[in-house]
């Protein structure tokens, strides 16, 4: 039984790429063209926690809702439980999609599924100052009527001129319910799909009863959480580019496939990397090395298996 364990976060374009419709079709070939790419670090002993995405989905899932409600009179279901159906249905998807891959290797493993709850600081400052964007988009008309009926806040989106989207806090995950089991059962040698869509957030309340909130959590952060809190080795983050670059798409655009925590808490600090896309991914790997990890990656999910691609991140220098 191997005793290494890494946490593989699937984004970018693992699960859905953006000039796609997001058919299940599309979605099971890209998950499975991904998968195979895994299949090496099975080979090599490691024992697998996967993680991953669900923007696109749950804001399929949050635009059915309003289509239910507004022609059938179809309750909305709160976020929560939305988040919850999307870790479900991606996972199964995975889960499903991953067993046939191992068949196709004959390799002989259990794969699990958990729709995970993530514990956030109800004292968060993120719910004073909601900046996720969720949903579909409306029009200021639209916009209003629904804070004034649901309570909902909603900001301008900077990509469609008069378009308004609503807006979630994002609260740091501070805990992972269920991580001694999903530790348990790695070690073990089951595949556990986890934490998907960054989790479920909730919180104890003061008779310790789990209650839920109206956010998301960045997916990346609760991979990272999730990996320290399982003691797991290494943390992959499988995204759109086989690298991490200084001046990305600038003329001197630099590679950079060796970086420590000094340096690349560095490089963050000044805003080397974009705040939508690669900045919580620095930050996610940079907690997790911080916390006891030895290495962190950042790679194209079908560059993973070559060694000559992806960025690593450790808190030495390697040579």
């Amino acid at each position: 039984m191997s005793n290494k364990l890494a946490v593989v976060a699937l984004g970018g374009n693992a699960l859905l790429r953006g000039d796609q419709v997001g058919t299940i079709e599309e979605q099971e070939k890209n998950t499975m063209d991904t998968l195979e790419n895994l299949i090496f670090l099975i080979r090599d002993g490691y024992n697998l926690v996967i993680t991953h995405g669900n923007g696109p989905q749950v804001g399929n899932i949050l635009m059915r809702n309003d289509a239910g409600e507004q022609m059938y009179n179809i309750a909305q279901m709160p976020l929560d439980v939305c988040v919850a159906d999307s870790q479900g249905g991606i996972g199964y998807m995975i889960e499903r999609i991953f067993r046939n891959v191992l068949n196709k290797h004959k390799i002989d493993k259990n794969v699990i599924c958990m729709v995970t709850e993530v514990l956030v600081d109800k004292k968060d400052k993120a719910f004073t100052d909601p900046q996720k964007r969720v949903g579909k988009i409306y029009t200021k008309e639209q916009a209003d009527q629904l804070q004034g009926s649901k309570g909902w806040i909603f900001m301008e989106d900077p990509k469609v001129e008069g378009g308004y989207r609503r807006v979630v806090p994002s609260p740091k995950p501070v805990g992972i319910l269920n991580q001694d089991i999903i530790r348990e059962l790695a070690l073990r040698g089951n595949i556990v799909i986890a934490a998907g869509g960054g989790g479920v957030p909730v919180y104890y309340d003061k008779n310790h009863d789990v209650r839920t909130v109206e956010a998301v959590i960045d997916k990346d952060m609760a991979s990272s959480l999730l990996a320290s809190s399982i003691g797991a080795d290494e943390f992959y983050i499988l995204t759109d580019v086989p690298y991490v670059y200084l001046n990305y798409k600038k003329p001197d655009q630099q590679i950079k496939e060796f970086l420590n925590y000094r340096d690349a808490l560095q490089y963050l600090n000044e805003g080397q990397f974009s705040k939508g896309s690669m900045a919580p991914k620095i930050e996610a790997c940079l907690n997790f090395v911080k916390n006891g990890g030895q290495k962190s990656v950042i790679t194209e999910a079908f560059k993973l298996e070559d060694k000559r691609y992806g960025s690593k991140i450790t808190m030495e220098y390697e040579d």
